[in-house]
């Protein structure tokens, strides 16, 4: 660094500092950098920082933050206003799982009883007043919820009963021609907005410099061992209360267990030395390929980072700052002006400096700043005031603000009328602008993470899972992702796995050394079986060494650590493969185990030895009962139970032949692309492939009934409506059974959805297509029993349009393969009980119209021709 930068740093440091002294604030600081340095001593993540924070250079050189504010144009006057006397506010991430701990700590340095979280009220809103009112009137829950759901629900823009009634012409007529609906409404419309309940702030903490009880009133919460102030936030700083922001944030958590994870291997990173500049990282942006990585990974902003494609940090925090109700508009406008398909523009010329970055669109609200400093003459803290009164719309304010900035302008040589254009502008602008502080500290764990994919998938799935163990729908999606794109997901193992999720080495000889690493399933991640419970078994495993057999596991496991539920999902999903590859047989033998380890626990207890005092005591035997061979079907049913979802298939891969040869298309693969071009009737209409979970009847509401349905494929499930009455009829009789079908939908994406709305407008269960179908199965037999078990099946199947083959080895080794010159009806069912006899598999199966390769006939011999 030169001494020209140097003093660059050296001046905003002592500017800051001349501030914070001037404001009081220095003890504020130094406590946040203590608890800060200790959560870093003790290995606890801490994030980058978010909030106006991280425009404080001060904050960077204490280590409170990450971002050096220089290197990102961040100002410190959005954090601490000489102009607006108000608290400083760190809002401070910390790992998840350990957040406590540096509250704790806070807890032992200040003294308990200086320390309390803070209260916070849930208010009556218009939906629950509606419906608490309702209960007291003691009106019908089905009258009042429906009435409920008139009242529109945005979490961004709440409505009011008395906007409801203005705006919602349904709702009007509800009140104005129902007494009991009039009495209802007015009754809540006088109750809404008051507290309904108490709860304590999600971070909140103060500390006082005397016990607490002294300054404001206290309680305590039954479920924490800190005191309550009575005070909600606001009245807690006007009683001189500082307020401290402890954030739990789950990303800590999983870069922590990545850099873990890596380490085991013996590879070293440091997240916090990245380059902001690899080219990797960008790649994998611009493909939106971001399931996972921090505030990335939405459907609509994986589409963004792919039509907009960012090649700097600068475009992350952008980005990031954008993909916001309102500003989202201007996103289309930036990528063209990025991508050099769009002249970029200016408001005025001496806004580029400060627009430049983002394409000459307003942003930040460091812009709006900096734009009335440099065309009015405002310092950066009036500037802050100015931001500040054109998000209240305040009109004698703004009157008064207006007035200022043309008056500046005009030391500028703007003239009045471009002037007030640019106020309005810049008023505009006020409004959507992001706080680019948050932003960069936000974008700078969105690398991080985005980094860790691109480079160790592997470690980022296992950190990322892990995580999020206890939910289901997040697991499915990382597995599809990392299939995706070619990584392996490890069933679990008795002997592999952990009871969290691991890397593992796998076989691999192609170019990239990233798929060299599988990730190994979690005992702990399926569902029924208690993460402790699958610890204390990974422990036994540690201690003894692999488990070699039913027996051996039934003889080393405390028959208090399973049940039977317990080792019914581990079976299902494979967990005990590698001792015993029979899952229906384990299934079935869960209760004899218990037992058996049961039985052998007594004896060590009592102390039974051998006839010599040697201590070998007699170990009884696991004896498999007798059971059903579970089908591919039943497998898969079994897995769904057990991950819960299919993990090794999904019943619509059974019809893949018919599916691809229709062109289906999964629903993931619909939300990853452009929607397709309209019909001639201006209809979106698409082919897919999907299995019936659940239906449910709702009505229009012009009373019209109509199916509401769940459907699910390889990616995932999916919701999807039904007005046809036969189709409807069809949706219905499949999910009884969990049918698979082909379905003609038509695809609805309204402006701001992320995903496309579906309306199933013909359904074709694949059972009738597959028995109308020809198909051609081929078949390995291993012995003249495997035949004659295989025609024994096949004699109940006649009578169809499907051929089948036997592929068997004659004389000199050579394989033959025998056609049947009969034809039978093939379905998925058929085909799986095909598979599971012995000595028999399926070596192909496929529609006779898309065959892969092309025999040609050799001999006939009595109804049978020998084919090579």
């Amino acid at each position: 660094m030169s001494e020209e930068e140097r003093k660059v740093y050296f001046d905003r440091l002592q500017f800051e500092v001349d501030i914070i002294n001037q404001m009081g604030f220095p003890g504020y600081f130094l406590i946040v950098a203590d608890f800060i340095k200790w959560a870093k001593d003790h290995d606890i993540p801490v994030g980058p920082g978010r909030g106006s924070g991280a425009g404080s250079l001060v904050a960077w050189a204490l280590t409170i933050t990450d971002l050096d504010p220089l290197q990102l144009g961040l100002l410190f006057e959005r954090f601490l206003n000489p102009e607006r006397v108000s608290m400083p506010d760190f809002d401070i991430d910390f790992c998840e799982t350990r957040r406590g701990e540096v509250i704790r700590y806070v807890q032992q340095k200040y003294g308990a009883d200086h320390v309390a979280q803070i209260i916070t009220f849930g208010k009556l809103k218009a939906r629950a007043v509606l419906k608490d009112t309702g209960r007291v009137l003691q009106m019908s829950y089905g009258q009042v919820d429906r009435l409920a759901k008139l009242v529109p629900n945005h979490p961004t823009d709440p409505w009011t009963l008395e906007r409801s009634l203005n705006g919602v012409s349904e709702f009007r007529a509800e009140y104005d021609n129902d007494n009991h609906v009039r009495r209802l409404i007015d009754y809540a419309m006088k109750l809404e907005g008051f507290p309904r309940h108490s709860s304590t702030h999600a971070a909140g903490v103060v500390i006082g410099d005397r016990p607490l009880s002294q300054l404001v009133p206290l309680y305590r919460d039954p479920r924490s061992d800190m005191p309550v102030t009575q005070f909600d936030m606001k009245y807690v700083e006007g009683a001189g209360l500082v307020k401290f922001d402890f954030l739990g944030l789950k990303t800590l958590s999983v870069l922590q267990k990545a850099v873990q994870l890596l380490a085991a291997r013996g590879v070293t990173v440091d997240l916090d030395t990245l380059a902001w500049d690899d080219p990797a990282v960008y790649e994998l942006l611009q493909r939106g390929d971001t399931v996972g990585v921090f505030q990335l990974e939405s459907e609509g902003m994986r589409k963004t980072l792919a039509a907009v494609r960012p090649t700097s940090f600068g475009d992350i925090i952008a980005l990031v700052s954008l993909y916001r109700p309102g500003p989202m508009d201007n996103i289309p406008m930036f990528g063209r002006r990025k991508n050099g398909q769009e002249e970029i523009e200016y408001p005025h010329i001496l806004l580029k400096p400060i627009l430049e970055e983002t394409y000459g669109i307003f942003v930040y609200q460091e812009q709006v700043m900096q734009a009335a400093q440099i065309l009015a003459g405002y310092s950066l803290g009036d500037a802050d005031l100015l931001r500040r009164a054109m998000g209240k719309k305040v009109k004698s304010e703004m009157d008064a603000q207006r007035s200022r900035f043309v008056e500046g302008c005009a030391a500028s040589d703007i003239p009045a009328a471009k002037a007030n254009e640019l106020f309005d502008l810049i008023d505009k602008f006020a409004g959507y602008g992001f706080n680019k502080s948050h932003a960069a500290a936000y974008a700078l764990l969105a690398y991080q993470t985005a980094w860790l994919k691109a480079h160790y998938p592997a470690e980022f799935y296992a950190g990322s899972m892990a995580f999020d163990i206890h939910l289901t729908e997040k697991l499915t999606v990382f597995v599809d992702d990392m299939r995706r794109m070619g990584l392996t997901c490890l069933a679990p193992d008795l002997n592999r796995s952990e009871a969290d999720f691991t890397v593992e080495a796998v076989p691999y000889e192609g170019e990239d050394a990233r798929l060299g690493f599988a990730v190994r399933y979690a005992l702990g991640g399926l569902k029924g079986v208690g993460e402790k419970a699958m610890e204390q078994l990974v422990a036994e495993r540690d201690v003894g060494g692999p488990f070699k057999s039913l027996d051996d596991f039934a003889d080393r496991i405390e028959p208090r650590m399973l049940n039977r539920r317990q080792l019914e999902s581990l079976a299902a999903a494979g967990a005990f493969d590698g001792i015993h590859a029979d899952r229906a047989g384990v299934h079935a033998a869960a209760e004899t185990i218990l037992s058996v380890a049961s039985s052998n626990a007594q004896a060590r207890e009592s102390g039974q030895g051998g006839l010599f005092g040697d201590g070998d005591t007699t170990q009884a035997d696991v004896r498999v009962p007798p059971h059903q061979a579970w089908t591919v079907a039943d497998r898969m049913a079994q897995e769904k139970e057990a991950f819960g979802f299919y993990f090794s298939a999904h019943p619509v891969d059974r019809y893949r032949h018919l599916a691809e040869a229709r062109g289906a298309r999964s629903y993931g693969a619909i939300c990853q692309a452009p929607m397709p071009a309209p019909n001639a009737e201006g209809r979106v209409m698409t082919i897919m492939a999907a299995m019936v979970e659940d239906v449910r009847w709702r009505e229009t509401k012009r009373g019209a009934r109509y199916a509401s349905a769940t459907f699910s494929d390889q990616s995932g499930q999916f919701q999807a409506s039904c007005f046809d009455e036969d189709g409807c009829k069809a949706i219905e009789e499949m999910a009884r059974d969990g049918d698979c079908a082909l379905l003609v939908v038509e695809l609805d994406r309204l402006p701001g959805e992320e995903t496309p709305r579906v309306t199933v407008r013909s359904v074709e269960p694949f059972r009738a297509i597959a028995s109308a179908s020809r198909m051609e199965l081929t078949v390995d037999v291993e012995s003249e029993q495997a035949v004659e078990a295989l025609a024994a099946l096949l004699a109940g199947a006649d009578g169809g349009r499907s051929e089948v083959f036997l592929r068997a080895k004659v004389d000199g080794g050579q394989a033959a393969r025998v056609f049947l010159g009969d034809r039978y009806s093939l379905g998925a069912d058929q085909v799986d009980a095909i598979a599971t006899l012995a000595g028999v598999s399926i070596h192909r199966f496929e529609r006779m119209d898309v065959k892969a390769d092309g025999y040609r006939t050799r001999t006939r011999r009595s109804g049978m021709r020998l084919v090579g």
